[in-house]
């Protein structure tokens, strides 16, 4: 019998959450701001910076969740399929960029673009004789041209980028102190940035800013959606408005509860392997 605690960091990491993570020999390493992350397969890790991180959420009541989001039978079917799938608490500014980068993209593409972002303007660093670059600091991408943040395949995104950095650097927001307002206080803030809307905000609140009601609704959401709660969510269009976002996420948690981010990314974690997808 699986333990319902134990963190399955494969699966975690191959989930569409993070994009600057490879595996070499028996450990994930993985860049999350200005630190550079070791994992074992257990989930232990260790940090180049020797800071402490809950970065796989141990703190949260897996088991309570699990029974909280098990409404229906599609979820148990995905909590079943992939138990010890994580939600992830990454670094706020990268994961910012990161669904910045993420619009109208696909995995293999966000990877590169912040791969080629990290070497451009992030610093380079050795750590267990393997070379990394850390994610750019704001200051260093507010102030950087657009024409070099052309240069890393980011195209329309650019703009945005350099725009959401200098938002940053200026302090016009602190994303840390996001952590301590409601879902709704902190998605006004953060759609408040350029470049970021419904799907990139609740993203980004989900994954950085502990705000685990919050549910992406992408391409892939609106399908397993449509493919498997048509009665339920009755969406009937392929793309939806920033209205119709707010109107379907208040049921989408009064469906799944508290802990709806959870479901959504057991449900994506499922469609996007039944279907074959790559992860890197």
């Amino acid at each position: 019998m699986q333990n319902i605690n134990a963190i399955n960091v494969e699966n975690s990491i191959n989930s569409g959450q993070v994009f600057l993570w490879s595996k070499s020999g028996k450990y994930w390493y993985g860049i999350n701001g200005q630190d550079i992350l070791r994992v074992n397969n257990s989930g232990s890790i260790k940090s180049y910076q020797n800071i402490k991180t809950d970065f796989f959420r141990k703190r949260d009541n897996i088991e309570k969740i699990i029974k909280s989001i098990s409404k229906d039978k599609t979820t148990k079917r995905a909590v079943k399929q992939f138990l010890g799938l994580r939600l992830l608490e990454q670094d706020p500014f990268q994961c910012l960029i990161s669904f910045i980068v993420s619009s109208n993209s696909n995995i293999q593409k966000i990877k590169s673009s912040l791969e080629n972002l990290s070497k451009r303007f992030g610093r380079r660093t050795e750590f267990e004789n393997q070379e990394f670059f850390l994610f750019p600091q704001p200051e260093q991408l507010a102030k950087a041209p657009i024409s070099e943040i052309l240069k890393c395949g980011v195209g329309y995104r650019s703009k945005f980028i350099k725009d959401a950095a200098k938002t940053i650097f200026s302090n016009k927001i602190d994303l840390e102190s996001l952590k301590k307002l409601n879902y709704f206080e902190a998605k006004k803030e953060v759609r408040s940035i350029s470049g970021v809307g419904s799907k990139v905000a609740d993203c980004i609140m989900l994954f950085s800013l502990n705000k685990l009601e919050a549910f992406p609704l992408d391409r892939w959401m609106i399908r397993i959606l449509e493919k498997y709660y048509s009665n339920k969510f009755q969406i009937g269009t392929k793309t939806i408005t920033e209205k119709q976002y707010d109107i379907l996420h208040k049921r989408i948690v009064n469906h799944f509860g508290p802990y709806a981010g959870y479901a959504q990314q057991f449900l994506f974690k499922m469609e996007r392997d039944n279907y074959q997808k790559k992860w890197r």
